[in-house]
């Protein structure tokens, strides 16, 4: 009895993603030299990090400075990555006469081009002349805007399957959050700074080894068994943790969800990290051990990082373990350490953190180590004693 035949197939094809750069303050980047250039931030692609080089003075001495370069380089590690690139320089008076350079939607002779390694680009010594740039619609107001778009080449195998069947998504927290808004079988009141929140010792406890004590570490095992019939519910205060802070931990709790991002941002009129309800549920997960919701924040607060930004945020996630969060802040602050150490959070950390201080000039010393085979042209020790920024570290900002 002969077993039944099989297929498969090979599909090539391409992981798409896009990154726009701004350059603001073009004519101060002018005259940095020939070779050296403005990195956009990182961007992932199909599995490798990649970023914009933007060229002032051109990177090929021949050409004198006549023309602005820009190239896509690959920036993690990786050996011959396939990929299409695109680079568009967007036209800003709104006619959409935008300057495209495109693998994509067109045949290529030898197919998409192949990066060896880390550090391979691929663009255009002579992207712009700059005569021609400086007149055109392309710069408004000292500003460029460059759209960059790279497809990884990826391979798959495709075989087939007698059947399946489609399995959703889990809604386990959609019938959780439904129960929370209903205030069905509720048996506990919270009171959080007198405004009263009902719910459910048992979904509490088990998310919440904090509340799980709070409810039951009191009582005996005879306790335990016992069903209560009576219809008053038991009420707990809770005194150091404002109301919206709270509603948004039940949110979390019910629906294994983050509140909408409007709200996580919200913070007063300074704006500072601290008060941002973003930060005070990460306080809120570190008092009640909820690792998945203070991992949750910390992505989020992540994403906010800038040099104004990063010292007060490192303040933040020192304080309440968020050892993710706290990582990336050092990196980025030794990154950027000639541009943050003039921020108002960074004179913070010299009065309330001295041991964080520290720890970000190990960082940078741990950076200097990493790169001291690059040929970097100056330190960050170097920038700090010339009291500015070299064209061989960049300050990152978020667009």
């Amino acid at each position: 009895m002969s077993a039944s035949p099989t297929s498969s197939r090979s599909v090539t094809e391409t992981v798409n993603g896009s990154h726009r750069f701004v350059i603001q303050g073009y004519s101060l980047a002018k005259g940095m030299g020939v070779g050296k250039h403005i990195a956009s931030e990182t961007f992932t692609v199909g599995g490798y990090q990649w970023a914009v080089y933007f060229y002032p003075d051109g990177k090929n001495p021949e050409d004198n400075s006549a023309y602005v370069s820009v190239f896509i380089a690959l920036a993690s590690e990786g050996t011959d990555v396939r990929a299409l690139f695109e680079l568009t320089l967007l036209d800003q008076s709104g006619k959409g006469k935008h300057k495209v350079h495109s693998h994509f939607d067109r045949s290529l002779e030898s197919g998409p081009y192949t990066l060896k390694y880390r550090g391979s680009m691929w663009g255009y010594k002579r992207f712009f002349r700059r005569t021609a740039l400086e007149t055109s619609d392309f710069l408004k107001d000292d500003c460029l805007k460059i759209n960059c778009t790279v497809g990884v080449v990826v391979s798959t195998i495709d075989y087939s399957r007698p059947h399946s069947i489609q399995v959703p998504d889990s809604d386990i927290g959609y019938h959780f959050g439904s129960l929370l808004d209903n205030q069905e079988g509720v048996d506990v009141i919270l009171n959080v700074g007198g405004e009263w929140f009902h719910a459910h010792k048992l979904v509490l406890a088990a998310r919440s080894s904090v509340f799980r004590s709070q409810f039951f570490s009191d009582e005996s095992d005879e306790e335990k068994s016992e069903i209560d019939e009576s219809d008053e519910l038991k009420e707990f205060a809770i005194d150091d943790m404002e109301p919206k802070v709270f509603k948004a931990m039940l949110h979390f709790i019910y629906r294994d969800t983050l509140v909408d991002d409007n709200e996580l941002g919200a913070s007063s009129s300074d704006g500072s990290v601290f008060d941002s309800l973003a930060a005070k549920l990460l306080a809120a997960a570190d008092k009640y051990d909820l690792a998945r919701l203070r991992l949750l924040c910390e992505s989020y607060l992540c994403k906010g990082i800038t040099v104004a930004s990063v010292a007060s945020t490192l303040a933040l996630a020192d304080r309440h373990r968020a050892m993710e969060l706290k990582a990336v802040c050092l990196k980025f602050a030794a990154e950027n350490l000639s541009a943050v150490i003039r921020t108002e959070g960074f004179d913070y950390l010299k009065d309330n953190c001295p041991t964080l201080q520290a720890e970000i000039l190990k960082t940078v010393a741990g950076c200097e180590e990493e790169h001291s085979g690059g040929g970097k042209s100056q330190s960050v020790w170097g920038q700090l004693s010339d009291g500015g920024d070299t064209s061989g570290r960049r300050v990152r900002q978020r667009i």
